[in-house]
């Protein structure tokens, strides 16, 4: 039996496995969030959740794939349960972006390790993620402000989400995926 040495457990790695699991979360949340606007004939909102959703598992690939590629055990994790139950339509756009503002820390902090451990491809591979972060705290702090604005109207939610809808894009500066993007 040939067994393959494998790099060390750091700081940095811990870092990026427990981001693994934020990510698979966030993923299935973001399922919760689409299904309840589903529930609520809510079309638009729960397209957009979807693919935020869909956008979740691929970044925990892309974290699985760095680990791969450095030579490192990758665990899959169980994720925390998720919320299904809201009480209005602004409940679950308020949680995303707390949701999203955690893992922007949660990258900082990340990016912090890699330079203390002096891990140079580890810090520019969590760059990515950081200018993501700022992407998706801007959409869901306005996303956030439409359903504000509109004032118990989901239709207008519904409508701006329609007018405004963000194509699926294709990042070439996305890292890979393990397994290829959804």
């Amino acid at each position: 039996m040939v067994t393959l040495k494998k790099n060390p457990r750091s700081k940095l790695y811990e870092l990026l496995q427990a981001q693994i699991r934020n990510e698979f979360h966030a993923s299935q949340q973001y399922v919760a969030l689409a299904v309840f606007y589903d529930g609520k004939d809510l079309p638009q909102l729960a397209k957009f959740f979807y693919r935020q959703s869909l956008e979740e598992r691929n970044h925990a690939m892309a974290l699985v794939q760095y680990l791969l590629d450095t030579d490192h055990h990758v665990e899959i994790p169980d994720v925390p349960e998720v919320r299904n139950d809201f009480a209005d339509i602004r409940e679950p756009v308020a949680l995303a972006l707390e949701q999203e503002k955690e893992v922007e820390s949660d990258f900082r902090q990340i990016a912090k390790a890699a330079r203390e451990d002096e891990n140079y491809t580890g810090e520019q591979f969590v760059q990515w993620f950081l200018r993501e972060q700022v992407e998706e705290i801007a959409a869901m702090n306005r996303l956030l402000n439409v359903v504000d604005m509109a004032k118990g109207d989901v239709f207008a939610v519904e409508q701006f989400l329609y007018r405004e809808e963000v194509t699926d894009e294709n990042d070439p500066a996305m890292p890979p995926v393990a397994g290829g993007a959804l």
